[in-house]
């Protein structure tokens, strides 16, 4: 950081490390289901296509409130959305311990404390895109995206071993209720240091709230206020850059949910590694998630303002998820079980180079209404999420798990495809013609 840089102030950092923080409590959240789901099987008497059908509802609940989630971060401000979400997921993961094996409608009761569930945790990522189009340059985006979704790697990458330790110790009951209460304290931290906006943060200081506002181009009414004219439906369904940044993300998030639902069980089962074992390898692929996030995120910005958006941003997105579909395709032909989990860790890392991208270009097209258009992007990540988690189990059982790869290696290359057909200069404006689709 430049002398210039470091006297204006980083509030507007520690907010996005904030949003790192909440990022990694929500994946820890949702991937604790994933480490138990062997001990929940067993215990719910439940078979490995009913478990995918636990898993797809968390994800159904998760992708069709984006959306909504997103307009509500635009209308009512991330900030208090975020915390309300914060409450919901906790309360809710704490009820997820708490469904009794023995009652005759547990199955179906798992069932719909997920996608509830998933409906508290929704808000997130569109409410953290708000707050990025609120507080953060567009120059600077890129390495704040990177940062914030480094968070899902970390949470992800610490449930395994946090999981398996408290599961061995006292079962995974416990491990549901330990995840609900870092969730309640990390509230506890969102309330006292976060704002919505910079000018009503108190620790900021003139220089930084001067160049926030100027970066953003209109002062106050450039940082995000609620008032500013949204963009219709019709016009974030309508527009082809919009569709193809939500096929790409589809495609993403088929890739890297069998990650957060199968990896585990893929590890334990399928390549014979033990409790222990599976949990210390089954943080690799988040290590480097989380790695290549923030790099990515950097390098995004890096070369968008050497050579513009079209090399910053489109091209380390194209060529990760590209370098992703060789990586996954490559470990199902590798025999040894640990060289496999370290090749499929690249895999995911190469992925996780795109994931600013999505974000950056999502709050830079969408401006006043970035936490709506980014949680119609993300819906897709979640729908294909919903998918392999359903779909996996059923290809696996039929033509084997080195078909369940390849096919999210598949996905991989086509979200690559759509990242060479993206304008990034593309904007969506409120009244408008748009490009159709």
């Amino acid at each position: 950081m430049t002398e210039a840089a470091a006297g204006r102030g980083r509030v507007r950092w520690l907010m996005i490390w904030l949003i790192f923080v909440v990022s990694a409590v929500s994946y820890l959240d949702r991937t604790n289901i994933s480490i138990a789901a062997q001990h929940i099987r067993e215990e719910f008497a439940i078979t490995q296509v009913q478990l995918g059908t636990v898993l797809t509802a968390f994800i159904l609940g998760y992708a069709l409130a984006q959306p909504i989630a997103g307009r509500l971060a635009d209308r009512f401000g991330a900030f208090r959305v975020i915390a309300w979400g914060i409450v919901w997921w906790s309360v809710l993961t704490a009820v997820t311990a708490s469904v009794p094996s023995a009652f005759g409608g547990a199955f179906a009761l798992m069932i719909v404390v997920r996608v509830l569930l998933g409906i508290g945790e929704s808000v997130i990522y569109p409410a953290s895109n708000r707050l990025v189009a609120n507080w953060i340059p567009p120059h600077e985006r890129g390495l704040a995206n990177g940062l914030i979704f480094a968070g899902v790697g970390f949470g992800a990458g610490v449930a395994p071993p946090l999981i398996t330790f408290i599961m061995l110790a006292d079962g995974w009951r416990a491990a549901f209720w330990m995840s609900a209460l870092i969730g309640l304290v990390v509230l506890a931290v969102w309330l006292w240091l976060a704002r919505e906006r910079p000018g009503m943060h108190r620790f900021i200081r003139q220089p930084e709230l001067d160049y926030i506002e100027t970066s953003l181009g209109q002062g106050k009414a450039a940082a995000g206020a609620p008032a500013a004219t949204p963009l219709s439906w019709g016009e974030i369904f309508g527009n082809r850059h919009v569709a193809l940044l939500t096929l790409s993300y589809f495609c993403f998030g088929y890739t890297v949910f069998i990650f957060f639902t199968w990896f585990f069980t893929y590890l334990s089962t399928v390549r014979d590694l033990d409790l222990k074992s599976s949990g210390l390898y089954g943080m690799l692929p988040f290590i480097a998630m989380s790695v290549a996030c923030a790099f990515g995120g950097w390098a995004s910005d890096k070369l968008a303002a050497r050579y513009g958006k079209r090399i910053g941003r489109c091209g380390p997105a194209a060529v990760g998820m590209a370098l992703s579909a060789l990586c996954v395709a490559l470990a199902t032909q590798v025999v040894d079980a640990r060289l496999a989990a370290v090749v499929l860790a690249l895999g995911s890392g190469s992925i996780y180079l795109s994931q600013s991208a999505f974000w950056t270009l999502s709050a830079d097209m969408g401006k006043s209404s970035a936490g709506t258009l980014s949680g119609v992007m993300n819906m897709g990540c979640q729908l294909g999420g919903a998918a392999v988690a359903q779909i996996t189990p059923i290809i696996a059982e039929s033509y084997g798990w080195t078909a369940s790869f390849l096919v999210a290696a598949g996905a991989a290359l086509v979200g690559a495809i759509c990242w060479v057909l993206i304008d990034p200069h593309a904007e969506l404006v409120p009244g408008a013609p748009a490009e159709a689709v």
